[in-house]
Parts: C-alpha cells; sequence; structure tokens
C-alpha cells in the first residue's frame, strides 16, 4: 500500500489575486519585515523586525507576528491572533481569531531575587505549525510543540503536545478525538485500519497511531 507524505506540488501556485502587497495605515510593519507578493496586512496589526511572509498571506486586524517569526504562503492569521517568536508557519496554515502561539515556558515577570527579567534571562521556544494545519479561534498552543500537517486545533483547546499529521484534536488539554482530511472534515472509518474523507473521496491508512495518505 503506497502513501504520499510528502506534499504535491501546487497544480496552481499562482492564483488570481493582485500581487501587490497592501498594509492598512495603522497597521506597525518594521522596515527589516519582508512580505510576499499580494500580502495584506489590516489595520492595528504589527509585523515585528525581521518576519519574514510569504505570498498571498492574511494578517487580520490587531494581529501580531513576533521578531524573526517566519510565515509561508497563503496563510491567515485572523484578527487578534498573536504568534510570538521563534514560531514558524508553513505555507497554508490557518490561524483563528485571538489563538496564541506561545513562546516562554517558564514565564515570569522577576527573577529569584525579584529583579525584572531581561531578555538575557529566558530562552525563547517556538511553536511550529506544519503545512495546511488550522488552529481554532482562542485555541492556546503552549511551546515548545509541533502542529502536524493538516492537523486541525479545536477552538478553545490548549495544546501542551505535540499533534500528529490530520489528528483532530479539542479539550482543555487538548485531546486527540479523530483525524481529518485535506478538506478540514472529519474522517470516516472504511475499514480496520483505513478512513475515507466522504468530502473529497481522499482515503487514509493508520499505522502506529500514526495516518498515511493513500496514493489513487
Amino acid at each position: 500500500m503506497a502513501s504520499a507524505d510528502a506534499e504535491a506540488p501546487d497544480p496552481d501556485p499562482e492564483p488570481d489575486l493582485d500581487r501587490d502587497t497592501a498594509v492598512a495605515p495603522s497597521a506597525d510593519v518594521a522596515g527589516s519585515a519582508r512580505l510576499g507578493p499580494g500580502t495584506r496586512i489590516w489595520h492595528l496589526a504589527q509585523i515585528e523586525r525581521g518576519a519574514r511572509l510569504g505570498r498571498f498571506c492574511i494578517v487580520g486586524r490587531g494581529a501580531y507576528v513576533g521578531p524573526g517569526v517566519t510565515v509561508g504562503d497563503y496563510v491567515k492569521l485572523q484578527n487578534y491572533a498573536l504568534v510570538y517568536a521563534p514560531a514558524e508557519l508553513e505555507s497554508g496554515v490557518f490561524v483563528g481569531p485571538a489563538a496564541v502561539l506561545t513562546n516562554d515556558a517558564h514565564p515570569r515577570s522577576v527573577d529569584v531575587l525579584g529583579r525584572p527579567k531581561t531578555a538575557a534571562g529566558w530562552e525563547p521556544v517556538g511553536v511550529r505549525v506544519k503545512h495546511g494545519a488550522s488552529l481554532g479561534a482562542r485555541c492556546v498552543c503552549v511551546a515548545p510543540l509541533t502542529i502536524g500537517r493538516w492537523a486541525m486545533v479545536g477552538a478553545g483547546a490548549v495544546v501542551l503536545a505535540d499533534v500528529p499529521d490530520f489528528a483532530l484534536v479539542v479539550g482543555v488539554p487538548a485531546r486527540q478525538v479523530g483525524w481529518v482530511g485535506r478538506s478540514g472534515f472529519t474522517l470516516r472509518r472504511d475499514g480496520e485500519q483505513t478512513w475515507r474523507c466522504e468530502r473529497s473521496n481522499e482515503r487514509f491508512f493508520e499505522q502506529n497511531g500514526r495516518l498515511h495518505e493513500i496514493l489513487p
């Protein structure tokens, strides 16, 4: 049984969209940030120094992208999403309204002597969100962790551990309750170890707690 874990080439990598970037007057985009063609930055959003956004991204009102964060192509950051460095978002990722990607495993405002913590007093850790994954509204991803390809995190979930490819996780703390396909719809079991998307007819097989696509 063959599987296709690598991403297939996009047959139409250039959608029919305006290739010019657009930044709302009230947005704050650092001079060293890099925006790909077609990317839109909406009101009150902040893009920090050294951040790199790919092609045709959408950054909603009040969203935040931290210094040095890398964002792939076709990524949507909805209103007030907070992406703290050193997060990495691969292409096709969706981050819902008010979702938070943290970066401090041991957060404190002061050190053990009661003095304000400085940049030298802690080490940022990041969240990696892989190709096509979706993070629901108001979810919190507590770094360090990885969200797998095409996985889906339910609204309001608190994610404390890595999420496998195609997994659907919900709750506090987040737990896996099923699998989803590329369409985002829940997969249905159609065999002892096989699953199918009723919307797209994609098929998958499960092995050792992981899901793999079946080639046509």
